[in-house]
């Protein structure tokens, strides 16, 4: 039997590890991978956290996760959810764990009277791609993810310039 429940303090070194699997899953070097139980803990669990983590138990053992967080629609004009990850263990894939998690996730959305939820997927993960299209998922192929990271995020804030400086803060 699988339970879906939202994620406490106490499953920060459990999230840990799962974000460590995810992450070989998906073939990024150890040393790509900064993040910390501390800074899980931090952001996820402090006074105002910055992500939700829900995650799925099957006959009482670990079985998967997802972390998720809000975005707003301007076109919509409306709250709207967007999963970071979405993991579930490589031997308890196929058993409908993740369609739970992702069924959990827009029952949340539907109570904060969003209609979109959102997120991503590897062009190479196939077995992915397919379960999401078998729940209706679209792709939004007119849209391209942009990302800056490290140095280029740090270069480009240096064009803040002083009399900017307070709208930043």
């Amino acid at each position: 039997m699988t339970k879906i429940r939202k994620a406490t303090k106490a499953d920060v070194p459990q999230i840990f590890a799962f974000v460590r699997a995810l992450a070989e899953y998906e073939h990024v070097p150890p040393e790509k991978v900064h993040a910390t139980e501390a800074g899980i803990e931090r952001d996820g669990f402090g006074e105002c956290p910055l992500f939700h983590c829900l995650l799925a138990e099957r006959n009482g053992k670990p079985a998967g996760f997802a972390i998720y967080l809000y975005n707003y629609s301007t076109f919509d004009g409306q709250l709207a959810l967007h999963i970071e990850d979405l993991y579930v263990v490589p031997e308890l894939r196929g058993l409908g764990i993740g369609k739970e998690l992702l069924a959990y996730a827009a029952a949340i959305a539907v109570e904060l009277g969003s209609r979109r939820l959102q997120w991503e997927v590897l062009d190479w993960n196939l077995p992915a791609i397919e379960f999401y299209g078998s729940l209706g998922a679209q792709f939004v192929d007119q849209w391209r993810n942009m990302r800056l990271t490290g140095e280029a995020v740090e270069d480009l804030a240096r064009f803040v310039s002083c009399s900017q400086e307070d709208a930043v803060a």
